[in-house]
């Protein structure tokens, strides 16, 4: 009896589906193949347990991302993939050398802060200057002194201060540098948000190139008491650092499967395969990038084949400054192939997730459609739908030229490892297996109902389409900073 009344239910329920699932009856059947076949099967988690043992952090140009490249590759080659090839690009590979951050109220005594180069500062520095304190980072604490800050060295908080304005939105630390670089100042220490102690890395380079003033980060706890003492005098700060840059290759790993009715259509599905180098990255990406090679395992493993190209992208180069996911975009406008990617499908530090999203609001009802049958298979799973965009992931490239962007949404990482980003405590210890079986199953399940649908109502936008969608979702300006606004006033 229960089995019938379950019966019931589930058809009730595919009578309200909207008609873009009822198009592709067989999705149920597929979507369940995946549901299961991932719970009894994934290598997600074994996979990226594996590679931060074996490989170590996996950071773009060093030989560790050459060892984590040929690791997805041959990953890849043993789901079966024969259509597997390596896209090399030119990259300029930085990596930390010595650091020394002191600061003081007296000159000539100063005392060690615990510190960390931000990627892209100069390959030497060697700076002893007055600090002056510029808030948030932002244009508007520079513009009621615009010489406040030059010739002397910015103290900029990574996040929004307690007690900023209402609204006030934050920049990328890359865009906080290069402001501070804009009015004069000869270096920038950026005090981390999270509490304990706990260093940030990452790039401060809106373009990936060397910046001309060192950046470093500071704790949270020795900024803010910087901070104070700042309020009643001055305070002095010599930043002396070493570091390595030059010109390297380095490799995206791409997996095809042809489509069988559309082949010359193309959803590409990605996630940044390299890390930064102060832990072996689990969160920032480990669990994006493995989550796609396991739904490339999973793909092969039922053998699915779905009426449009499906890519598999593992990019190098992302914590650098979207350089895989740029040299990937560069060579599709070249070779004109940008013009068949329908999709791009992005994940980056995903977990867990509950729901979709997409660039474009015309998606809505083909991302729920698919996501109505997920929850039927699995009501933990609530179907939720969010349009909009934002920057500093492998979607942006893709985007900038109007392509539709999307991909998990809903979701939460795992064991508080929000602290964690991009720090010295980013470890495989911090890693669910269940929340990395969430984002392949539901995903696996939204890319393969991409690649088959019969329309897909989001297109390429025009390049004046393009311009319009960045207003609206306020990414002007950092653009802008960033030297990625291509339009004229």
């Amino acid at each position: 009896m229960k089995k019938i009344s379950g019966a019931i239910a589930f058809f009730s329920l595919l009578a309200f589906l909207p008609v873009a699932a009822q198009e592709k009856p067989e999705w149920q059947t597929v979507f369940s193949k995946i549901n299961q076949e991932v719970l009894s099967h994934s290598q997600a988690y074994s996979s990226l347990k594996k590679a931060t043992e074996t490989v170590g952090h996996r950071l773009t140009g060093s030989a560790n991302g050459k060892k984590a490249e040929a690791f997805a590759f041959d990953l890849l080659r043993s789901y079966g993939f024969t259509d597997l090839r390596y896209q090399p690009f030119e990259v300029e590979s930085w990596s930390r050398g010595t650091i020394r951050v002191q600061m003081g109220t007296d000159a000539n005594h100063l005392q060690e802060v615990k510190s960390v180069s931000l990627a892209h500062s100069p390959v030497k520095a060697d700076v002893k200057l007055e600090v002056v304190d510029m808030g948030n980072g932002l244009e508007e604490d520079y513009a009621a002194d615009p010489d406040k800050v030059k010739g002397k060295i910015a103290l900029v908080y990574l996040g929004v201060l307690p007690g900023s304005k209402p609204g006030t939105k934050s920049l990328h630390r890359s865009e906080k540098t290069a402001i501070a670089t804009k009015y004069g100042a000869k270096g920038v220490i950026i005090i981390n948000t999270a509490a304990g102690g706990i260093l940030l890395t990452g790039t401060a380079s809106v373009t990936g190139k060397l910046i001309p003033i060192p950046a470093v980060c500071i704790g949270k706890e020795d900024g803010m008491a910087w901070k104070e003492k700042l309020k009643t005098g001055k305070v002095y700060s010599h930043i002396a650092l070493t570091n390595f840059s030059g010109m390297i290759k380095a490799r995206n790993v791409i997996a095809t499967i042809k489509g069988k009715s559309l082949p010359n259509e193309k959803v590409v599905v990605g996630g940044h395969l390299d890390s930064w180098d102060l832990a072996t990255g689990a969160i920032d990406n480990g669990i994006g990038s493995f989550s796609v090679l396991d739904m490339a395992r999973t793909f092969q493993a039922l053998h699915l084949r779905p009426e449009r190209t499906v890519e598999f992208v593992l990019f190098m180069g992302e914590e650098q400054g979207l350089l895989g996911s740029r040299a990937y975009v560069a060579q599709s406008i070249k070779d004109k192939s940008i013009n068949q990617v329908r999709y791009m499908l992005n994940y980056d530090m995903t977990n867990d997730p509950k729901g979709y999203s997409s660039s474009s609001e015309e998606s809505k009802e083909l991302f729920q459609s698919i996501g109505a049958i997920a929850r039927s298979i699995d009501t933990t799973f609530k179907n939720t739908f969010r349009s909009g965009a934002g920057l500093h992931s492998d979607h942006q490239p893709f985007m900038l030229h109007g392509v539709p962007t999307g991909g998990a949404a809903g979701g939460a990482l795992p064991n508080n490892s929000g602290p964690c980003y991009h720090a010295d405590c980013d470890g495989f210890n911090l890693v669910d297996e269940m929340g990395m079986k969430n984002t392949v199953r539901f995903n696996a399940m939204l890319l393969f109902g991409i690649a088959d649908a019969k329309e897909i109502k989001a297109r390429h936008l025009t390049d004046a389409e393009t311009r319009d969608f960045l207003i609206k979702n306020n990414l002007k300006e950092p653009l802008q900073i960033a030297g990625d606004w291509r339009w004229k006033d």
